[in-house]
C-alpha cells in the first residue's frame, strides 16, 4: 500500500466503508469515497467531517474510478457485480486492508452475556479521566460490538483499544474479533443463556463466547470466578494465559440449575442469576477468588474490595448487586491493563452514573416514576428486577421483549417478571402470547396481568415491540395502582421518549 496512490472506498455511508476511509486517512493515505446515498440520507456523514476526503454522494461517477489507484468495495458487494467486473483498477478487500494495517496499540476486550456495555463505558471513562484516549468508532447510534466494527475500531487513532465484544449468535464472530484486534487481555462478565433460538443449546452458545478464551492465547483474562460456565471453559480449553478471578461475598438468594461443561446439571447457589457458589462432580467448583467484594451496602452505594495487596472502599454512582460485579471487573482492568493506581480509579467509579437505558429513570408521569432497562434475556431480566425489588419495593413491569432464545426464553422472562412485579403489562407480541397461556392456566392472575389484545407486530432484528405497543403498554401501566413503572427490553429503551408524550 503506497501512500502516493489514491484509495477509493465504495460505501462510505456504511459502517465498514466509513471506518476504512477514516483509518486510511489517519494513516496518511490519499482517500476518496462514494455512496449511492445522498449526504442528507448518509447515516454516518458526520463522522467524516474534519477529514480531507472527497466524497461523491448519490452516485459512483467515472471520475471516482479515474482518480483512484485502488478500489475498496463493501463486503456486501458480490464479486460478480458489474462494478467489480468492469473495474480496471486493482481491488482491495476489507480483509486485505485489515491484514495490512495493524492496531499498533494495546487492545482490551469485554465480553459476556450481560454487563458488557456498562463495563466498557466505565473503563473508557476511567481512561479519559486519566488522560488516556481510547479509539472510538464515532458511528452515531451504533453500538458496534460485533462483526467488523470492533476490528476496524481498534485501528483508529487512540492510545488504547477498549472494545465491547458481542455476538448475534454467530459462531466465529468473537474469535475473529479477538484475533484481528491482536487483543492482549479482557473481561468475561458472565455467561448465561441467550440466542438459543439461533444456536440450539446453552453450551452451543457458551462455546461461541469461549472463542474469546481460545483466541486470547497467553493474554490476561479477568473473569467472574463465581460463574461455573466461565471457570469450566477455562479448564476445558486449558487456557495458558494469566487468569484473574473476582466475585462478591454475599448470601445467596436462590438456587438455580445450570448446565456444566461436563454435560451435567449443577445447582448454583445464586448471588445474581447464574453466578454464585457451585460444585460439580467433574471438579468444577467455586474458587477462592483473587478479588472479592464484601460489606456491600446497596442503599448507600458502597462496598469494600479486597485486592491481593490491600482493602479499598468503593463508592458507587450506580445501583444494584450486578453492578458490584461490573465495577469490580473494571477496577481490576483499570489497575492491570491501564496501569493506574486505585486512587486514580475510584473517583471515576464514584462519578459514573451508568449507561443510558440501564436502570435509567426517564421521568415522573402522573406521580409515577418511570424507568427503562435494556434487559432482554432471562438472566438479565431476573437480575435487574431482583435489584429493583430490593431497592424500591413494588413496581409494574411493561414487557417489550421477544427473546433471542425463542419461546423458552420468553417463558423464562415472563416467570421472572411474575416473581418480582406487582403488576405485569405484556406489550410485545411474544409476552402477550405467554400472558394468555398463564391466564388460561391460572385465572387468578387476572389481578396482576393486564392484557387488552394480541398485537400483530412481527419482530425485526432484536426489536421485540413496536412504538405503538410500547406506548399502549406504558399508558396501561400508568393507570394501575403502583407508584413505579419499569419498561424492559430494547424497544423500551429505543422508544423511551414516548414517556414525555404521556
Amino acid at each position: 500500500m503506497n501512500k502516493n496512490e489514491t484509495f477509493g472506498v465504495i460505501g462510505v455511508c456504511g459502517a465498514n466503508g466509513n471506518l476504512i476511509a477514516r483509518i486510511l486517512k489517519q494513516r496518511g493515505y490519499k482517500v476518496m469515497g462514494t455512496d449511492l446515498s445522498f449526504k442528507k440520507d448518509c447515516r454516518f456523514a458526520k463522522s467524516l467531517e474534519g477529514y480531507d476526503i472527497e466524497v461523491y454522494y448519490g452516485q459512483t461517477p467515472e471520475a471516482f474510478f479515474k482518480k483512484s489507484d485502488y478500489i475498496i468495495p463493501p463486503l456486501s458487494l458480490p464479486e460478480d457485480s458489474d462494478i467489480i467486473k468492469n473495474c480496471e483498477k486493482s481491488i482491495l478487500t476489507v480483509n486485505e486492508v485489515i491484514d495490512d494495517i495493524k492496531p499498533e496499540k494495546p487492545v482490551f476486550g469485554i465480553t459476556g452475556t450481560n454487563g458488557k456495555t456498562t463495563s466498557t463505558t466505565l473503563l473508557k471513562k476511567i481512561a479519559y479521566d486519566n488522560g488516556i484516549k481510547p479509539s472510538e468508532h464515532d458511528l452515531e447510534g451504533m453500538q458496534g460490538n460485533a462483526e467488523y466494527i470492533p476490528i476496524l475500531q481498534s485501528r483508529l487513532n487512540g492510545d488504547v483499544g477498549i472494545l465491547e465484544v458481542g455476538t448475534f449468535g454467530v459462531p466465529g464472530t468473537v474469535g475473529r474479533i479477538v484475533k484481528h484486534t491482536q487483543m492482549s487481555g479482557g473481561i468475561i462478565t458472565n455467561i448465561t443463556p441467550d440466542h438459543l433460538n439461533d444456536l440450539g443449546s446453552f453450551m452451543d452458545y457458551a462455546n461461541v463466547k469461549a472463542e474469546f478464551i481460545r483466541e486470547m492465547g497467553e493474554g490476561t483474562l479477568i473473569v467472574n470466578g463465581q460463574d461455573p460456565t466461565i471457570m469450566g471453559l477455562l479448564r476445558e480449553l486449558d487456557f495458558k494465559g494469566e487468569v484473574i478471578t473476582f466475585g462478591v461475598d454475599e448470601m445467596p438468594e436462590s438456587i438455580g440449575m445450570k448446565e456444566c461443561v461436563c454435560g451435567k446439571e449443577i445447582a448454583v447457589k445464586e448471588i445474581i442469576s447464574g453466578c454464585g457458589y457451585y460444585f460439580c462432580q467433574c471438579g468444577i467448583t467455586t474458587p477462592q477468588v483473587d478479588y472479592i467484594a464484601t460489606n456491600v451496602d446497596l442503599k448507600n452505594r458502597t462496598f469494600d474490595l479486597h485486592t491481593p495487596d490491600q482493602k479499598i472502599t468503593v463508592k458507587m454512582g450506580v445501583d444494584g448487586l450486578h453492578n458490584v460485579y461490573n465495577l469490580t471487573g473494571v477496577i481490576i482492568a483499570a489497575h492491570k491493563f491501564l496501569g493506574l493506581p486505585y486512587d486514580k480509579i475510584l473517583p471515576s467509579i464514584a462519578s459514573f452514573t451508568g449507561v443510558s437505558g440501564r436502570m435509567e429513570e426517564v421521568a415522573e408521569v402522573k406521580g409515577k416514576d418511570i424507568f427503562v432497562d435494556y434487559a432482554h434475556n432471562p438472566a438479565g431480566v431476573e437480575t435487574v428486577l431482583k435489584e429493583f425489588k430490593k431497592l424500591f419495593g413494588d413496581f409494574t413491569t411493561v414487557i417489550t421483549i421477544s427473546s433471542e432464545s425463542g419461546y423458552r426464553g420468553d417463558v423464562d422472562i415472563f416467570n421472572s417478571v411474575l416473581k418480582f412485579s406487582k403488576f405485569i403489562v405484556p406489550a410485545s407480541v411474544a409476552s402477550q402470547k405467554i400472558a394468555i397461556e398463564k391466564l388460561r392456566d391460572n385465572p387468578k392472575l387476572n389481578d396482576r396481568i393486564f392484557l387488552n389484545h394480541l398485537g400483530d407486530f412481527e419482530k425485526t432484528g432484536t426489536m421485540g415491540a413496536s412504538e405503538s405497543e410500547v406506548r399502549d403498554g406504558l399508558k396501561k401501566a400508568l393507570n394501575l395502582d403502583c407508584e413505579m413503572v419499569i419498561a424492559i427490553g430494547e424497544a423500551a429503551t429505543h422508544f423511551k421518549s414516548i414517556v414525555f408524550e404521556l
